[in-house]
């Protein structure tokens, strides 16, 4: 079966993983998956991002969770906002300020994925795919 929509599958799993406390989500691997997951690593919102080789021989792409010293999760929520039934782009002075700076949005722009502070810091606006804080 096809998947419609697989930054809302990521970001499930992510949420999903965080409840049960897992170190680790797996799920399968793209370019876009990977620079969406590399954003929140470069935020830090996660410990790492690596990309292997799962047990049928397609690519995998790993990401390891964050947690504090007491074993709470960094990521308090994450939620989708551009959906295939309703697309939301902004240009660079509209992107929102997430929590006023304190959470972030990710967006997908002509340049590549970035945060909102690295799409202000590059001029650009796009679809915000995420919010995460």
């Amino acid at each position: 079966m096809s998947m419609t929509d697989p930054i809302a599958d990521l970001l499930t799993r992510v949420r999903n993983a965080i409840r049960v406390r897992a170190t680790t989500v797996d799920m399968s691997a793209s370019h876009f998956l990977r620079s969406v997951a590399e954003v929140l690593k470069r935020e830090g919102y996660v410990e790492d991002v690596r990309t292997a080789d799962g047990p049928d021989g397609r690519p995998r792409l790993r990401i390891y969770l964050k947690y504090d010293a007491d074993g709470n999760p960094v990521i308090s929520s994450i939620g989708r906002v551009s959906r295939p039934g309703r697309r939301d782009y902004r240009g660079v002075r509209e992107l929102p300020r997430v929590l006023n700076g304190l959470g972030i949005a990710v967006l997908s722009t002509s340049r590549g994925v970035f945060s909102d502070r690295e799409a202000r810091a590059h001029g650009v606006g796009g679809e915000i795919l995420c919010e995460v804080w």
